[in-house]
């Protein structure tokens, strides 16, 4: 959607007329990112017209900003992409590298240099899913052993560097982390004030190699501007800021639904055919032979079938209503292990599993009494006997006990399912979205085909 300032801008950067300096001058005056939207609408051309007539600085404040930021990085002559892509932090460098073909990317990172590749190949070693893909080079670092009068010389020193400078970290004679000072602090405090009282040395932060799953609730919970990163020799290597925490927390939720969803990791829309298809066949593969599990047990009971054939006509329904309260149960419970780092987290899954218990049960009893009644009342009026040539209302009295009696226990045990089975993943240190929706689906689906035709085989064959 174009913003208030599209027209503005799209003028300023077709005009003929003015020089560069002052159209640099009057783009300073819009977001970036307004900026990026105009440029996604002009053509190749007057894209690299306008980043020779700003420079490589505004250039690279603009790419971040960009949809789709390899399209552009195509565009461009290798050596001014490599210009473009070390003037930003290293995070947001190794995350549009990362967007690129493997020989693009690392003709770029050649090009690159030193102190800026360095930055860039130190982020990239690291997995995606630890903190340290996330961690950026955006901060300023004094040392504990320096006057007030030395800590500002350095602050404005590297301000001109690293823009993040709401808080600086402190590290002691040995390198390693020792706190972190207000900016706010620093500024009001005397030149006879020792700095070492101005640091709050329980500060928080994390490690390099912490998995981001086990410390999204961490850096949401703190709210700060930036925490630092350690590496394990407590030397401070980098930090996560707001804006990592939201691509993080975007990159966990994105990665959980897609599990829930049958898929093996994140889906996007502009990606190939071959690449959405591997994404989604392992699943598939896997529900086909949990499929053939289902048809399976389905055919052991083929005898109860032959005798009263009305029963097939309510098996989705049972499956079905299973299957959607076992998926409700587990979307509830992987959203509780995803928000707990509580030291009784024992106690916590025990209150989880209860609660589930009595919310599924409940559900499952007003259901089944739903159930019975319409059943009841769609049997009598097709008046069909079952197992007989004449209309029977015991029969059918009997047909609609089993229907809503498997509900109630088959949504009841489902419910059960999709709270524990998460739970017990989690404790063996497997991600609980695994236990994806169409798995629990078609798990539920199993029990309630045995519990269902196992109840017409007891209520009708042996009584």
């Amino acid at each position: 959607m174009q913003n208030d300032f599209y027209q503005e801008i799209k003028a300023l950067i077709l005009d003929k007329n003015i020089s560069n300096l002052e159209l640099l001058n009057q783009l300073e005056n819009y977001h970036d990112s307004d900026i990026a939207d105009v440029l996604e609408d002009l053509t190749k051309e007057e894209r690299l017209n306008l980043y020779q007539k700003i420079g490589v600085e505004k250039t690279s404040d603009i790419f971040e900003f960009y949809e789709n930021v390899e399209e552009y990085i195509d565009e461009l002559e290798p050596e001014f992409a490599a210009d473009i892509v070390e003037r930003m932090d290293s995070d947001d460098a190794v995350e549009i590298l990362n967007e690129l073909e493997e020989e693009d990317k690392e003709e770029i990172i050649k090009l690159m240099e030193p102190e800026s590749k360095n930055e860039v190949l130190k982020l990239d070693k690291y997995d995606e899913d630890v903190i340290g893909s996330y961690m950026s080079d955006n901060y300023i670092l004094i040392d504990s052993n320096q006057t007030i009068k030395e800590a500002m010389s350095t602050l404005i020193k590297m301000a001109g560097i690293h823009d993040n400078i709401s808080t600086l970290y402190v590290e002691d004679e040995n390198k390693k982390f020792f706190g972190a000072i207000s900016l706010n602090d620093l500024i009001v405090a005397r030149k006879d004030d020792k700095l070492i009282d101005l640091v709050m040395t329980s500060y928080p932060s994390f490690y390099d190699d912490e998995l981001i799953d086990d410390c999204i609730e961490k850096l949401k919970d703190y709210a700060e501007a930036s925490i630092p990163v350690l590496n394990r020799n407590n030397e401070i290597i980098g930090v996560i800021t707001s804006d990592n925490v939201i691509d993080a927390t975007e990159d966990v939720m994105e990665d959980d639904y897609a599990k829930l969803g049958g898929l093996s990791e994140a889906e996007e829309l502009d990606e190939s055919i071959f690449t959405s298809v591997k994404k989604r066949i392992p699943w598939l593969i896997l529900l086909l032979f949990l499929g053939f599990v289902v048809s399976t047990v389905t055919g052991i009971f083929e005898s109860v079938i032959a005798v009263i054939p009305v029963v097939v006509f309510f098996q989705s329904m049972v499956l079905d209503m299973a299957g959607n309260v076992g998926t409700q149960s587990l979307a509830v419970t992987i959203r509780s292990l995803s928000q707990t780092d509580d030291p009784n987290e024992k106690k916590k899954h025990r209150k989880t599993i209860f609660k589930e218990f009595r919310v599924g049960i409940t559900n499952a009893l007003i259901v089944s009494i739903i159930a019975f009644i319409f059943i009841f009342v769609y049997l009598s009026i097709k008046q069909q006997a079952i197992a007989s040539d004449t209309f029977n209302i015991f029969e059918a009295l009997k047909v609609t006990s089993i229907i809503s009696g498997s509900l109630l226990v088959a949504m009841t045990l489902s419910s059960l399912i999709g709270t524990v089975f998460p739970i017990f993943l989690n404790a063996i240190h497997i991600d609980p979205a695994v236990a994806s929706g169409p798995f629990i689906t078609t798990i539920n689906d199993i029990i309630a085909i045995v519990i269902y035709y196992g109840l017409v085989y007891l209520l009708f064959i042996l009584v």
